[in-house]
């Protein structure tokens, strides 16, 4: 079973409804197939063979779930590039993967074979347009052979390259087999906890490149619609799910905070979503409660990261009504193990903790990740004895709920204690008046660290610092407490939308000859 198999099933099921929408484009089932087979055609053409990679820089488009069904058919491989990657981060992924070809959006074909680190490029492929230097992607897909090409595959072949910034801040690239893949479908399509039927609408806001495409193969497998959004705006969203009657949509906590800021959300028509999966970072339990009592009792979340490709935890609709109707500090966690993987949450010597006990999360299956592209060292840090070693503290509940309680690296000592910045923000976001917050720790020459939250408020509301440290402080321990609040008109975002804490937390250290204190 493959892909490309899914996909002939699914055109000859389902050829004549709509596929992909972006804008005022539509792609029905059969075009999809098509088109994607004499991509996949074009590319062999062009003297790929199986497991060379493919670069892929572009915003939200119909073309890019051509390329990645077309990938899937040549047993070629996927190297993403997030469409907000810098020429610096551009030139460190493509020097690292060395594609042979480069498909570029528009607003990316500045870079030729003299671009630093694109000299392993061989040909250039533009989206909606010609550019010079740059093959035609209307004129390569025309030209192309619709019947399928003769390719073996294996559950063991690379098919995608997926990058990440470390802790470090170097850009990784996880890579993800076919069957990883394959084993990503079947968990996903498991966990559904409103299965997508023919006709259902999934919204797809974040970069397809990225962690929304996962739900793309899934979601055609059923023959629904993919909707592709080019930026997520609150009010612009709502108009679009009533305009369009989207039944299915996955968002970072961040959007959901635009959502419930916005005061076209009470008034809005919601009537056709049946699920809203959130994910990529924490949310706050008050948030959680808000949201399921503003926008729906359609909530649910899970926990992921690109070397599992996709979710390994799911907290489903009916474990958020649970939670709110009878365990509300439940809302606080990740859910449960979820589909074929096995996750467990275990001490410095291996052991499953319980209780209060905080260990690191590590799992393993078929949908684990074979290691980073080029840099063994570190996939020998993070696969040790057949286990991914995630790095994410949590504790786990007597009915097997994970909660996350921070990673590593982000954790606080602060005069010896133990401070999770996840925890303090939970209480922040309690305030009626915080609209997004970043805890770090800075240094101080008594503590060692302390605690700092940066803060950006509601509009129109005026709190001050010490507002916010009393409510904390009535909150939480106060070693935990905020010494000391900062208020700012925004949050740095990485690629994917989630507050950078990295570059948040930088600022505060400039000078200062050791990283901990």
């Amino acid at each position: 079973m493959s892909f490309a198999y899914f996909l002939r099933r699914a055109a000859r099921y389902w050829g004549d409804q709509t596929a992909v929408m972006h804008r005022d484009r539509v792609l029905t089932y059969r075009q999809l197939d098509e088109r994607s087979t004499r991509l996949a055609n074009a590319l062999l053409g062009l003297g790929l063979v199986k497991g060379d990679r493919v670069a892929v820089q572009a915003r939200n488009c119909t073309e890019l779930v051509e390329i990645e069904c077309a990938l899937y058919k040549a047993a070629l491989v996927k190297a993403a590039l997030n469409p907000r990657f810098t020429a610096l981060e551009a030139a460190d992924v493509v020097g690292n993967c060395t594609p042979r070809v480069l498909i570029a959006g528009a607003g990316y074909t500045a870079y030729d074979r003299e671009s630093p680190g694109f000299a392993s490029v061989e040909s250039f492929v533009s989206l909606g347009g010609t550019t010079p230097g740059y093959v035609d992607y209307e004129g390569l897909i025309s030209g192309a052979s619709a019947q399928l090409p003769d390719v073996v595959t294996t559950p063991d072949d690379l098919a995608v390259l997926h990058f990440s910034s470390g802790s470090t801040g170097k850009i990784k690239a996880a890579m993800q087999t076919r069957g990883n893949r394959i084993a990503s479908l079947r968990k996903i399509l498991l966990g559904m906890d409103s299965p997508a039927r023919p006709g259902d609408r999934l919204a797809l806001i974040g970069p397809v490149t990225h962690a929304s495409g996962m739900l793309m193969q899934p979601y055609l497998y059923c023959g629904a619609t993919l909707v592709l959004f080019d930026t997520f705006e609150s009010a612009h969203f709502l108009r679009e799910v009533e305009r369009l009657r989207i039944t299915h949509v996955f968002m970072v906590p961040a959007m959901i905070n635009m959502l419930l800021n916005d005061p076209a959300l009470d008034s809005a028509d919601r009537s056709s979503l049946k699920m809203l999966g959130y994910g990529a970072a924490p949310m706050a339990p008050a948030r959680i409660e808000e949201a399921w009592a503003r926008i729906g009792p359609i909530l649910t979340q899970g926990y992921g990261l690109s070397e599992s490709t996709s979710g390994v935890t799911r907290l489903s609709i009916a474990d958020h009504a649970h939670a709110i109707a009878h365990r509300p500090e439940r809302l606080a966690s990740c859910g449960r193990p979820t589909g074929e993987t096995e996750v467990l949450v275990v001490d410095e010597r291996g052991r499953e903790v319980s209780g209060d006990a905080i260990g690191e999360i590590v799992m393993r299956g078929e949908d684990i990740f074979h290691g980073y592209w080029g840099t063994p060292e570190l996939t020998d840090e993070v696969l040790v004895d057949g286990w991914l070693r995630t790095g994410d503290l949590a504790r786990v509940d007597e009915h097997g709920f994970i909660y996350l309680v921070d990673r590593k690296k982000d954790m606080i000592i602060s005069g010896g204690f133990n401070v999770y910045p996840n925890e303090v923000e939970a209480s922040l976001y309690q305030h009626p008046d915080v609209m997004e917050v970043c805890v770090v720790g800075v240094p101080d020459e008594k503590w060692g660290e302390s605690v700092k939250a940066v803060v950006v408020l509601k509009s129109g509301r005026n709190t001050v610092a010490d507002d916010l440290i009393a409510h904390c402080r009535a909150r939480l321990a106060d070693y935990k407490t905020p010494r000391t609040v900062n208020f700012v008109a925004d949050l740095p975002k990485n690629a994917s939308g989630k507050i950078a804490r990295k570059l948040v937390r930088e600022q505060y250290w400039q000078g200062v000859a050791r990283r901990v204190n």
